[in-house]
């Protein structure tokens, strides 16, 4: 059997009503006569969506066996309603979003602007805690030629529903702090499902928990329970790497590298425990020890603490103690009251002792802001990072006494040109301001996680700044390729040195199932050097999790 298509004309009973008519556009051609009514169904709703509800269908005629003529009847269009409202249904502000034109028991709308008006209201409603509200324009009637006007009411009024339980499901033992903390989802809450969506999504920002599917609710008669779906990730990670280059006096190739041992939310609290152990080619050995509780005794309170050891061959020794509360001001932002308690230690004997290096003790109480921003990347995770720290104090030696005030920044951004290409800055760079300044209390940075091509901790300075620039190419999903360009500049207010760096090289990276493997290839200069190949750095690390 050959299916045969039927033509479909719409006709108004004057010109102008035509042209009306096909201004609108309808589908001509359907395959059967049941199609073709639903055409005209469809044809008049959207006759009354843009005021003409009057509108008439007066007749249905065959012209042959393959064409069909509709005629309707337009009749008046109307283009505004007056809409007059109870102040205990919606508020004033609300209605002046969707209206220019709001008084106190009456606003006005364009007649096509209906439907998302009502919707948008009844949205607003039912994020007060009336899921099951319904609105209606009832007692509608004619204001004048081109303007209808009716009241707005609606259902389930005094039906108001708060969150009553909460179940977890795939992560039953989700830390019950960060519930109510973090993602700030609480029992007795009023019920608002997309604003509960919105506050589920900061689970992508947590390196232990993900969401797994968007959050369900069930209603019973007389109570609300809210479901959320989590699985637990795995959070701990062990990062290293190894860098070698040529000694520039002896000539041979140097070897350093380091440990970064993390475990996140073993204990199920959101607790997490940082040790790193540094042994760099300049004979410097760096121990660092830190621990972080948020949210402690189920309030909105975390702490940290943290104990670094700083060893210069046989120089001197640094040791930092550190002690922080924070308040997260939201699930991306921090901040930090403290105080970092210093002692050093000269090491040299008396024959060897050296102006610049005395043994100190000092006291910096700081606040700090911190800000992080993730995205769904494997490769690269978070988008946005702020982290800023001030702190002022004494430090004391021999019989001197000074104030000190310490500055910290490190900020970086990824731009996303594509889905494969990116750009990525970082800005980082501390500055000490003191009457006078001692060797042992310097900053000390270069290296991989500073400015590449140079060694590890290898300058020092008393105030330096550092941009970090990568342009990215991601192959695929588990390997990307950058170049490195680096800026860096320093300070050294005891030997009077001022100084510009540069690094610049290439590097990849590889997600693989260990984890994720970088290598670097850098070389560094200061403005006054030439470009030599020995001058080039090779940085390999790996970051796994497990």
């Amino acid at each position: 059997m050959v299916s045969q298509n039927l033509q479909l004309e719409i006709q108004g009973e004057t010109d102008i009503e035509t042209s009306i008519i096909d201004s609108i556009s309808y589908k001509k051609l359907h395959i059967d006569l049941n199609g073709l009514n639903k055409e005209i169904d469809s044809l008049q709703n959207k006759l009354f969506k843009i005021g003409y509800i009057e509108n008439k269908l007066e007749e249905i005629s065959k012209k042959n066996d393959s064409s069909y003529q509709a005629i309707f009847q337009l009749k008046n269009r109307y283009d505004t309603i007056y809409i007059y409202f109870e102040k205990d249904i919606i508020k004033k502000s609300t209605l002046q979003n969707i209206s220019k034109q709001v008084f106190d028991d009456y606003f006005i709308l364009d007649f096509q602007k209906i439907e998302t008006s009502l919707q948008y209201i009844n949205s607003k409603i039912i994020d007060l805690g009336f899921p099951f509200n319904e609105l209606q324009l009832q007692n509608i009637s004619i204001k004048n030629k081109n303007t209808l006007q009716a009241t707005l009411t609606t259902s389930n009024k005094t039906q108001k529903r708060g969150i009553d339980k909460i179940i977890l499901k795939g992560y039953e033992k989700f830390p019950e702090s960060y519930l109510k903390h973090y993602l700030r989802i609480k029992k007795k809450n009023t019920f608002n499902l997309s604003e509960i969506k919105k506050k589920t999504e900061a689970l992508d920002g947590l390196r232990f928990a993900n969401q797994t599917k968007d959050p369900e609710v069930l209603f019973t008669k007389d109570s609300t329970i809210l479901y959320l779906y989590v699985e637990k990730s795995k959070s701990n990670s062990f990062d290293g790497f190894l860098g070698f280059g040529t000694n520039k006096t002896t000539n041979k190739i140097d070897f350093n590298g380091y440990l970064n041992l993390n475990l996140t939310n073993n204990l199920n609290y959101g607790e997490s425990f940082n040790l790193i152990y540094k042994s760099d080619e300049n004979e410097q050995k760096t121990f660092k020890v830190h621990l972080s509780a948020p949210y402690l005794f189920n309030s909105p309170i975390g702490t940290e603490v943290g104990l670094e050891i700083f060893k210069k061959d046989s120089t001197f020794t640094t040791v930092n103690q550190t002690a922080k509360i924070f308040y997260p001001i939201n699930n991306k932002t921090n901040i930090y009251v403290g105080i970092k308690s210093s002692m050093s230690n000269n090491l040299l004997s008396e024959e060897n002792l050296i102006n610049s290096i005395q043994d100190y003790r000092s006291n910096i109480y700081s606040i700090r802001f911190t800000h992080i921003k993730p995205q769904k990347n494997k490769l690269f995770n978070k988008n946005l990072g702020l982290d800023i720290e001030a702190g002022t104090g004494k430090r004391s030696f021999s019989s001197n006494s000074e104030n000190q005030t310490q500055l910290s920044l490190e900020a970086f951004k990824i731009i996303n040109l594509n889905n494969k290409n990116s750009a990525f800055l970082r800005i980082n760079g501390s500055s000490l301001f003191s009457k006078t300044y001692l060797e042992n209390e310097l900053y000390r940075f270069g290296g991989i996680n500073s400015i590449r091509g140079f060694e590890e901790n290898s300058l020092i300075a008393s105030q330096y700044g550092v941009i970090n620039s990568e342009y990215r190419y991601q192959l695929n999903q588990t390997i990307y390729i950058h170049s490195i360009l680096d800026f860096a500049y320093l300070e050294n207010n005891i030997i009077s040195q001022k100084d510009k760096l540069y690094g610049f090289g290439f590097g990849f990276g590889l997600l693989t199932k260990a984890g994720l493997l970088k290598f670097n290839y850098a070389n560094g200069k200061n403005e006054s050097q030439t470009f030599k190949f020995s001058n080039s750095k090779i940085h390999i690390s790996l970051s796994a999790i497990f």
